[in-house]
């Protein structure tokens, strides 16, 4: 048997499959924390692929999908906020001199795009945008049946373009980027900030709610929820409008906790983005839809990129 090994890599998890190379069957799975006392983060992934290593066949190609800033070519991350040690992490040549195989690394946002394109909502199409809107909002383009990545692989991070530019600082130390508004922690601060200045909601408990508490407030009618929702819905239609006039594609995929507010954020989504489109052939037989493959869409997208025949 021929076989691919596919990590998602995350600040609280790793999550390693192996996949039958012929028809893309699962084989095996496991994830275990990220983190552990005493253990480097690369240390326990290394143990965790050897523990899912097949026994017989051979192994055609390992993709990893990473969090952080992630150079492509070289397989280093540059960056990664989430786990320790991991600035100028060599990880391609890290897993390479323990196993001795090919392996392609990617940033993880980029490859859940790649993942949903090649699995997901995305098959069939080949002019792809993928957002993820969850804590942060991240994302990824396929153009031409390609992954965009950039010179140093450092395209499409969608959640770090400004919408506001005198607005709340985001994580990344910035102001009003899309992800300071727009994403379940600025959904979130927004509720909180009204709360404190006088608000009331009767569904929601306490002076801090999250993002999937006031989801779930918004599906029963409350008015300060739905108020939250349909804001960011709006900012992320504008930013949405910014993104079909660079890219221009013919599927917008929608994934992330947030999301799973449904038509309470795609609407106001898709009101804004046509008010702020240049033009209606960009949104000409265009298909704004949710993701479908969830927690797996890392995964996936690892898979996808070790399976590529020309590795984008």
């Amino acid at each position: 048997m021929e076989a691919l090994i596919a990590c998602d890599i995350g600040g609280t998890q790793i999550r390693v499959a192996t996949f039958d190379a012929t028809n893309g069957k699962i084989i095996q799975q496991k994830r275990i924390p990220t983190q552990a006392s005493g253990e480097k983060a690369e240390d326990r992934l290394l143990g965790l692929i050897a523990e899912l290593w097949p026994a017989e066949g051979h192994v055609r190609a390992i993709g990893a999908a990473a969090p952080g800033f992630v150079d492509p070519e070289s397989g280093v991350i540059f960056f990664s906020p989430n786990i320790h040690g991991w600035n100028g992490m060599p990880l391609r040549a890290t897993i390479e001199d323990r196993f001795g195989v090919p392996v392609f690394v990617g940033n993880d946002a980029n490859l859940a795009a790649l993942g949903e394109w090649r699995f997901g909502a995305g098959r069939g199409f080949h002019h792809v945008l993928y957002l993820t809107i969850s804590t942060g909002i991240g994302g990824g383009v396929v153009i031409n049946d390609r992954l965009l990545q950039g010179a140093r692989g450092l395209a499409a991070e969608v959640g770090h373009i400004t919408v506001e530019p005198n607005g709340p600082l985001c994580g990344c130390g910035k102001r009003g980027h899309l992800e300071a508004v727009a994403s379940g922690t600025g959904i979130a601060n927004f509720v909180a900030e009204k709360l404190a200045g006088g608000a009331t909601s009767p569904l929601l408990k306490g002076p801090h709610p999250s993002a999937k508490e006031i989801s779930a407030a918004a599906s029963q009618g409350d008015a300060l929820s739905i108020e939250a929702i349909r804001r960011a819905g709006t900012y992320i239609g504008h930013a949405l409008a910014d993104f079909l006039h660079m890219v221009n594609p013919s599927i917008v995929i929608l994934g992330g906790g947030v999301s799973h507010s449904g038509e309470l954020l795609f609407t106001p989504i898709r009101a804004a983005m046509e008010e702020r489109v240049i033009s209606s052939e960009y949104t000409r037989d265009l298909q704004i839809v949710p993701a479908q493959l969830g927690d797996d869409c890392g995964l996936m997208g690892a898979l996808a990129l070790a399976k590529m025949d020309d590795h984008i």
